[in-house]
């Protein structure tokens, strides 16, 4: 450890006294040849590199190439602050959901997304021995969500409108859909997907119905029912469950239920589960669970299932409310569909009979609002190596 100190301060005596030596040298023999004092410091490191390093330089000539292997996987390395630049590519219709919201890549507190459909249909005949009437009819839905969103939590108000006509010659208009529906939600995250819920819903309609089998042309005193008559008010808590985009259950073992008739003429007992002539509220207690799952059939094919169920712990808790939606949806292009729905619903205070509600239209669709761009890598991308 100790030679190359003493190397360098032996070449340094070395070097002064050449030096020396040539100075004397040159002073006494003017007019001669000599060596200037940068060839003698050359002179002298060339000897001593020769004397104590041991250097092939014919080895150069004899270089041989080894292989290199080289193992790819699907990794990327990136900086922490280029990850949010990562887009992974999905479906441009999926709605505002726990995990989606839970998962956007940004500092942002409020999102907004929305979704129009607007159905037409149409039926013409003329000298058509089967017989037939002309009709056109048409349908408006939106679906409208804002949420917030604050580390483990987040809260949602989801307002959903719809409403439909049918226009047949020969016949009164009459109506094909009516409802609204306004929800708001409040989740905090336990534990992965899941959330304690607490949230509450209020269902009704806008304008007055009828019973068309009974009164084909009816007048306003003929209604069976019309906004806030009757008007249905959720409100409870429990625990919500979202492992994807695609898949939520939502179940509250304690929910209250409130059943309201603001219309005096339709206040009658045993109608809506009334008791008593006169009477304007409902209440009951039970348990409820709401469940949602998209299936996608193929590309641009989606199948969407919501079922409702309730249960009253008061009274008859064997017979459970059911409310069913099932939707299914063949998208052409960005704007051009055609959407087919079937509701089932069954309500022993209501009718005591599976009630069955069908509709089938081509139409346009337009979504705005948030994307699923802004949301984190999943592993189904390149699998990013996160560099510290």
């Amino acid at each position: 450890m100790y030679l190359v100190p003493f190397f360098c301060i032996k070449m340094k005596f070395e070097i002064l006294a050449l030096i020396l030596i040539s100075t004397l040298a040159s002073a006494q023999n003017t007019g001669r040849d000599s060596l200037t004092t940068k060839q003698v410091i050359n002179i002298l490191s060339q000897k001593n590199w020769q004397q104590n390093v041991e250097v092939d330089i014919d080895s150069i000539s004899k270089l041989k190439i080894q292989p290199i292997r080289v193992k790819l996987t699907p990794n990327l390395i990136l900086k922490k602050n280029l990850l949010s630049e990562i887009v992974v590519e999905k479906a441009k219709d999926v709605p505002m959901t726990p995990y989606n919201l839970t998962r956007m890549n940004t500092n942002k507190k409020f999102f907004f997304w929305g979704k129009n459909n607007f159905l037409f249909n149409q039926s013409s005949f003329s000298h058509w021995n089967a017989g037939g009437n002309n009709n056109v009819g048409a349908i408006g839905r939106i679906n409208y969500n804002l949420s917030y969103k604050n580390v483990n939590s987040y809260l949602e108000n989801i307002l959903q409108l719809g409403y439909g006509i049918v226009i047949t010659e020969g016949e009164a208009v009459r109506k094909t859909d009516d409802y609204i529906s306004f929800t708001i939600n409040y989740g905090y995250g336990v534990e992965k997907n899941f959330y304690l819920s607490v949230g509450a819903q209020v269902i009704t309609q806008f304008t007055p119905g009828f019973n068309y089998k009974i009164t084909p042309k009816p007048h306003y005193s003929d209604r069976i029912s019309k906004f806030m008559a009757p008007g249905y008010i959720n409100a409870g808590m429990g625990v919500a469950y979202n492992p994807n985009e695609n898949f939520q259950v939502t179940f509250r073992p304690i929910n209250a239920r409130f059943t309201l008739i603001l219309d005096p003429h339709l206040q009658k007992a045993g109608l809506y589960g009334l008791e008593k002539d006169g009477q304007i509220l409902r209440k009951e207690l039970g348990a409820m669970m709401n469940i949602s799952y998209k299936l996608n059939i193929y590309k641009n094919i989606s199948y969407t299932n919501q079922l409702g169920l309730f249960s009253n712990y008061i009274s008859h808790p064997e017979r459970v409310d059911i409310n069913y939606e099932g939707m299914l949806n063949l998208k052409f292009n960005k704007f051009i569909n055609t959407v087919v729905n079937i509701n089932l619903l069954y309500d022993h205070d209501q009718v005591k009979r599976l009630q069955l509600k069908q509709t089938l239209g081509v139409g346009i669709s337009y979504d705005f609002g948030i994307n699923d761009k802004k949301l984190a890598p999943e592993t189904n991308g390149l699998k990013p190596f996160i560099a510290k």
